[in-house]
């Protein structure tokens, strides 16, 4: 990857199969791994652990460890990775208005229009 390249740069950050839809499940707020799980239910748990950690790293996802007993682990956006997600809001956008050549429909789940709220943040 050649590191001048912004195209490049931000590619790498949202690389694979699964970061999106974790940035798209994080939209909703701060959620505990099992919710990840569950609005994810396709990836493994190894992957998903994997994802975190990687996506933590790149200063896209927070990780807050709370002290109780049993401990409490939640993972939010960070502030890069919501200005991130924008941009992937806007693909979504693309997808849904520009695009006459496919039939694209929403699956109206909902999930994406959380991001609206952030446009202001």
């Amino acid at each position: 990857m050649d590191k001048s390249c912004p195209i490049e740069s931000t590619l790498a950050l949202i690389n694979g199969k699964w970061r999106i839809l974790i940035l798209k499940a994080l939209t909703a707020g701060p959620l505990r791994y099992g919710a990840l799980e569950r609005q994810i239910p396709a990836i493994s748990a190894k992957v998903l652990t994997q994802q975190l950690r990687e996506m933590q790293a790149d200063g896209l996802v927070l990780r807050t460890i709370y002290p109780e007993i049993p401990p409490r682990v939640e993972y939010e956006l960070s502030s890069t990775g919501l200005k991130l997600f924008k941009v992937i809001f806007q693909l979504r956008k693309w997808g849904l208005e520009e695009n006459p050549s496919e039939s694209v429909v929403c699956s109206g789940c909902g999930d994406c229009q959380i991001a609206e709220r952030y446009k202001r943040a």
